[in-house]
């Protein structure tokens, strides 16, 4: 059965596609820094479970601009992963005074969104930023070891390099907490990072 939620200017099938376009806002990607209009025509709705209003709609990405997210990944590796460590954590440090300012808006709009109580989305917010605490002290876990004399003639070293670019998928139920729990790690340790959000 095919369920319809009013909002202003049109219908839009519940759990499916939006049938046509809309008055709702279209939610961008972001790609090399930037914020990207999809060119994309199928799109997610986004309701709002307690009042059942579209809240906004999120495009299906292209495979060219999955692509071209993936190549801007690509291109920006060589120089993050030659940044020093310290002031990719400097970067951290930035990124957790910006989610504690914004702590508030950021579980207003998980429950606008996704329908848990604003406590609850508070604690999704506050357990994504204490793994963002962590990685601002991620410099000496990020150094590699060196122990000589293992055996006779015989040294080990341990380095640690980044690997490339990684990639999440962030379930529904955790919005903030999941992404979290991603890409902070793995970009502070000087990966680049590819994120899609739960459909």
């Amino acid at each position: 059965m095919l369920t319809s939620v009013l909002f202003r200017g049109g219908h839009v099938a519940l759990g499916g596609r939006a049938l046509f376009s809309s008055a709702a806002p279209i939610a961008p990607m972001i790609i090399n820094g930037q914020k990207v209009i999809s060119e994309a025509t199928a799109r997610i709705p986004v309701i709002n479970p307690a009042t059942q209003e579209l809240v906004c709609e999120v495009p299906e990405t292209t495979e060219a601009e999955f692509n071209r997210a993936v190549q801007a990944a690509k291109d920006a590796f060589p120089a993050w992963k030659a940044t020093p460590v310290q002031h990719r954590v400097r970067v951290f440090l930035r990124y957790q005074q910006l989610i504690r300012d914004n702590m508030d808006k950021i579980a207003s709009l998980i429950t606008e969104e996704q329908g848990k109580t604003l406590e609850d989305a508070r604690g999704d917010v506050f357990r994504g930023l204490e793994v963002v605490e962590y990685a601002c002290t991620a410099a000496s876990e990020l150094m590699g070891e060196i122990v000589y004399n293992v055996a006779r003639n015989v040294d080990t070293f341990n380095i640690r390099e980044p690997l490339g670019v990684c990639a999440g998928v962030c379930p529904f139920n955790f919005p903030a907490m999941i992404p979290l729990w991603m890409f902070p790690m793995g970009t502070v340790s000087g990966n680049t990072y590819v994120l899609k959000p739960s459909e």
